[in-house]
C-alpha cells in the first residue's frame, strides 16, 4: 500500500508541476530530470532488487561501481605483482616484447625473493656467451611408429578455438606462427579456413565433439578425419581428454552462436545447439585409447598423434602407461595441462578446485613415463600460465620437451585482461564474434607482434640456459631450479620432485611412492581397483576385451 501511495502521489505531483510550468521557461530546465524521475519510480515498483526498491535511483550507484571495479583496480590500484589471473608485471613484458620495445627493468626486482615459494635458476661461473649467435632450438616429435615426424619450436600457441576467438585473431596468430616457424593449436573447435589461410603450421586438436571429423550422430567419422588430417599444414594431431581450466567438464555451443562460419569449421549444421560431452565416445578404456591413437596415425598417413590432459587421479596415468606397455602402442606426445589453465568460460569451482597444478602433474607424468621406460619415445608438452622464458625453463627442467602458451599469445595480440571473454564484448576484438569489435584487430600489425613475442621469448630462454652454463635447453634438469620452502629451508626441484629410476615400474618391487597407484591401476579400465572389486563382472568383461 505504501509503494502504491508514493507512486501515485509522485505522478500526481509531477503532472501538476508540468501543467503549471507548461508555458514557463523553467519548464525546459525540468527535461533532464524527467528520465531520472522515471527511473526512480520504476525502482520503487519493481520487485527484483530490494535495495533499489527501498532506495530508488541512488542505490544504482552500487551496480555502477561494481561494473567499474575491475578497471579501477587494474589501472589505478593494482601493483606490478598482485594482479590476477595475470599480473601487471607479466602483462607488461609480453606487451614490450610483442611491440619490440625495451623489456629491461630499472632499480632491481619488485618481487619478494624471501617469500615462501620463490623460485630461481642457478647460474654458472662458466656461463656461455650467446652474443652474436642465433639459435632456434627445435624438438623432433614422432616416435618409432611415426613416419612423418615434426620439428617443433620450444614455444607454440596453445589451443584456442575459432568461435572463442575471432577470425582476425586466428589469422593474426597463424600468420605470426608462419613468420616465426612455430605451431598453432586449433583448439577443439576444428580446423577453420582462417587457420589454413594464415599458412602456419597446425596442431589439430580433436575433442569430444569430434569437430572436423564428426558423424551426423555426433561420433567419430574416419573418412572426415582423413580429409582434414591430409592438409599439408596439419603437422600433428592432439586428442583432447581434458583441459586445465575445466577438466572433466563438457561444453555447449548455443544455437545463436553457431554461425555458418563456425558451423563450417566444426562440421555441424548452422544454427543448432551442439554439445561437447565430458568424455570421448570413440574409446572408454586405456587400451582402447591406444588403439584409437594407432588408428589416427594410420588415417593421417603417419603424422604424430598424441593426447592432452590435466592430471586428475594419478592411477589413471599409470593405467595409460600400462596400456602402452600392454599394446605396444605409444603416443608420439603427451600434453600436460595445469589446473591453472585459462578459458573463455568455466564454472568457478572447476577453475579454482578441479585438476592438478601444472608442475605437480608434469613431474608425475614424466616420472611415470620414465618408470615404464617410455619417456625416450614420447615428447611431453607443458601448458599453463607461461609468459616468460623462466616459466618455460622451469617446465623444461622438470621434464617437458616443449611448451604451449595461450594467454601469452593473446596478450601479444593486445588483450587488456578486461575479463569479459565470456560476454562476446571483448574490447580488443580477440575473444568475440562481433564483427564491429573484431575489425579493430588489424591482422597485419598483430601478426608481427605475435612473431616478435615468440622470437624474443625464445632468445631469453637461450640466454638463461647459457647463464646456467648449458649449451641447449635439452640439458636442463631438476637440479637447476630452486624453491624457497620456508624461511629456513631451500630445496632443488630434484628434491621436491624426486627422480624415478628408468624401468622401475615394469616389475615389482615398485618405488614406495608408486605402490598405491600401481595397485589401483589397470590397462583395461580408467577406474581404480576399489571400484573394480565392487563391479568385478563388468570389469572382467573389459579385461577380456582389452586382451583381445
Amino acid at each position: 500500500m505504501r509503494t502504491e501511495f508514493v507512486v501515485g502521489s509522485t505522478l500526481v505531483a509531477l503532472l501538476i508541476v508540468l501543467w503549471g510550468l507548461a508555458w514557463s521557461p523553467a519548464y525546459w530546465l525540468l527535461l533532464p530530470v524527467l528520465p531520472l524521475i522515471g527511473v526512480g519510480v520504476y525502482d520503487m515498483v519493481q520487485t527484483e532488487h530490494s535495495l533499489r526498491r527501498n532506495f530508488p535511483l541512488v542505490s544504482r550507484g552500487r551496480w555502477i561501481l561494481e561494473g567499474l571495479r575491475p578497471y579501477l583496480r587494474q589501472y589505478l590500484f593494482e601493483s606490478e605483482t598482485d594482479g590476477a589471473p595475470v599480473s601487471r608485471m607479466f602483462r607488461s613484458v609480453v606487451y614490450q616484447r610483442a611491440k619490440g620495445q625495451s623489456d629491461t627493468v630499472p632499480f632491481g626486482t619488485k618481487v619478494d625473493i624471501y617469500r615462501d615459494g620463490y623460485e630461481w635458476i642457478a647460474h654458472s661461473i662458466a656461463a656461455i656467451d650467446t652474443h652474436g649467435t642465433v639459435s632456434d632450438p627445435r624438438v623432433t616429435v614422432g616416435g618409432p611408429d611415426c613416419t612423418r615426424p615434426y620439428s617443433a619450436s620450444l614455444l607454440n600457441i596453445s589451443a584456442m578455438s575459432f568461435g572463442s576467438l575471432s577470425a582476425n585473431a586466428i589469422l593474426a596468430l597463424n600468420q605470426g606462427a608462419r613468420k616465426g616457424g612455430f605451431a598453432h593449436n586449433t583448439g577443439e573447435g576444428g580446423l577453420s579456413r582462417y587457420h589454413l589461410e594464415g599458412g602456419g603450421d597446425i596442431i589439430w586438436q580433436v575433442g569430444t565433439g569430434y569437430f572436423g571429423c564428426r558423424s551426423e550422430a555426433g561420433g567419430f567419422d574416419a573418412d572426415k578425419f582423413t580429409r582434414t588430417a591430409s592438409h599439408a599444414q596439419v603437422k600433428m594431431i592432439e586428442i583432447k581428454l581434458s583441459q586445465g581450466a575445466k577438466p572433466g567438464h563438457g561444453g555447449i555451443l548455443p544455437a545463436v552462436k553457431n554461425t555458418p562460419e563456425i558451423a563450417e569449421a566444426r562440421g555441424v549444421p548452422a544454427g543448432t545447439m551442439v554439445a561437447s560431452p565430458p568424455a570421448h565416445a570413440a574409446f572408454s578404456t586405456p587400451v582402447e585409447l591406444m588403439q584409437f591413437i594407432a588408428q589416427l596415425r594410420t588415417l593421417s598417413d603417419g603424422k604424430p598423434v598424441g593426447f592432452k590432459m590435466c592430471v586428475g587421479r594419478e592411477s589413471e596415468i599409470v593405467a595409460l602407461c600400462k596400456a602402452m606397455v600392454h599394446t605396444g602402442i605409444k603416443p608420439d606426445f603427451i600434453t600436460v595441462d595445469g589446473g591453472e589453465g585459462g578459458t573463455g568460460a568455466a564454472p568457478l569451482e572447476f577453475s579454482n578446485s578441479v585438476g592438478m597444478p601444472l608442475r605437480d602433474g608434469l613431474a608425475f607424468v614424466c616420472d611415470c613415463l620414465s618408470g615404464f621406460d617410455l619417456k625416450k619415445d614420447i615428447r611431453v608438452i607443458a601448458v599453463g600460465k607461461m609468459f616468460t622464458a623462466f616459466h618455460i625453463v622451469k617446465n623444461l627442467s622438470i621434464g617437458a620437451d616443449m611448451c604451449y602458451s595461450a594467454r601469452g599469445f593473446m596478450l601479444s595480440l593486445g588483450c587488456v585482461q578486461s575479463l569479459i571473454c565470456n560476454t562476446n564484448h571483448c574490447p580488443t576484438g580477440i575473444a568475440t564474434q562481433d564483427p564491429t569489435l573484431a575489425k579493430g584487430l588489424v591482422v597485419t600489425d598483430k601478426n608481427e607482434r605475435v612473431h616478435r613475442f615468440h622470437a624474443e621469448t625464445i632468445e631469453r630462454v637461450n640466454e638463461i640456459v647459457a647463464a646456467a652454463g648449458l649449451r641447449s635447453p635439452g640439458e636442463l634438469n631438476r637440479t637447476h631450479v630452486y624453491r624457497r620452502i620456508s624461511q629456513q629451508r631451500i630445496s632443488r626441484y630434484d628434491q621436491l620432485f624426486e627422480y624415478i629410476e628408468t624401468g622401475s615400474l615394469l616389475e615389482a618391487p615398485y618405488p614406495a611412492r608408486f605402490e598405491q597407484q600401481m595397485a589401483e591401476s589397470h590397462a583395461g579400465t580408467f577406474l581404480p581397483t576399489s571400484y573394480i572389486a565392487q563391479h568385478a563382472a563388468g570389469i572382467k568383461a573389459l579385461d577380456v576385451a582389452a586382451r583381445a
